[in-house]
């Protein structure tokens, strides 16, 4: 009875170490991004600008080394966890870039009332899908499905340029987001038991760290649409 409980509570703290080290990570590449954004629109932007209208490919560059940093560490959680820590972290840094030209066409007060309010979502659905015994995988299947759709209208609407499509599937977007939190909580919980022993216990934990990153990115950019209407500041 003491050797069945003695090896519950270890693996209750292996899980909780795992969570704190995943959590951690996408907390700090959260940091990162918001460092850099600041430091871009208040103290480079002009130098950020001039350098990017120079040389117009950087953007689709950065583009592309994100997307491989995404698809690389998506797909693969036995890599290595230095390798994987300096994919997080690069993929933080451009997001940075990005985030501190975009900003800048937002008001202030907006952008600390999205962020608060995706941190606040975020960190309920986060203890929602690591706690709850429901399986949310089809939850989390619905939720990916929508996404692909709202993609869809999103690349037509390019060329619609209709500000309420916009705005409307800027709400669909929280939905889905706010799905997708819980799910990718459970999903690497599940994870974890799973590959117990498998994989680097840091690799996966940088694995989740980016899905949840991207997560709760995205439900940031959805809120700020919504609480900014899509106008820019004065």
């Amino acid at each position: 009875m003491n050797n069945g409980q003695q090896v519950v509570n270890q693996s209750r703290e292996g899980l909780n170490s795992f969570l704190t080290r995943m959590y951690g990570f996408m907390a700090g590449a959260v940091g990162i991004s918001a460092v850099v954004a600041y430091l871009i629109s208040n103290v480079y932007y002009q130098q950020t600008m001039s350098f990017m209208e120079q040389n117009r490919y950087i953007m689709w560059v950065l583009i592309a080394v994100q997307f491989g940093i995404a698809i690389g560490m998506s797909f693969k959680a036995d890599r290595s966890p230095i390798a994987s820590g300096a994919g997080l972290v690069l993929f933080a840094i451009i997001e940075g870039l990005f985030f501190g030209v975009i900003l800048t066409a937002y008001a202030s007060q907006d952008v600390t009332m999205a962020f608060v309010s995706a941190a606040a979502v975020f960190v309920v659905l986060a203890v929602i899908g690591t706690t709850t015994k429901r399986d949310l995988s089809r939850i989390g299947t619905q939720a990916l499905a929508a996404l692909i759709g709202l993609i869809v209208v999103s690349v037509i609407n390019i060329f619609l340029q209709s500000p309420m499509i916009a705005f409307v599937f800027s709400f669909v977007g929280v939905i889905i987001f706010t799905a997708l939190i819980a799910w990718d909580a459970q999903k690497f919980k599940l994870l974890y038991h799973q590959t117990a022993g498998q994989v680097n216990v840091n690799s996966l934990a940088l694995m989740g760290a980016l899905q949840l990153y991207l997560d709760f990115v995205n439900l940031f950019i959805n809120l700020l649409n919504i609480f900014s209407g899509f106008g820019s500041k004065n």
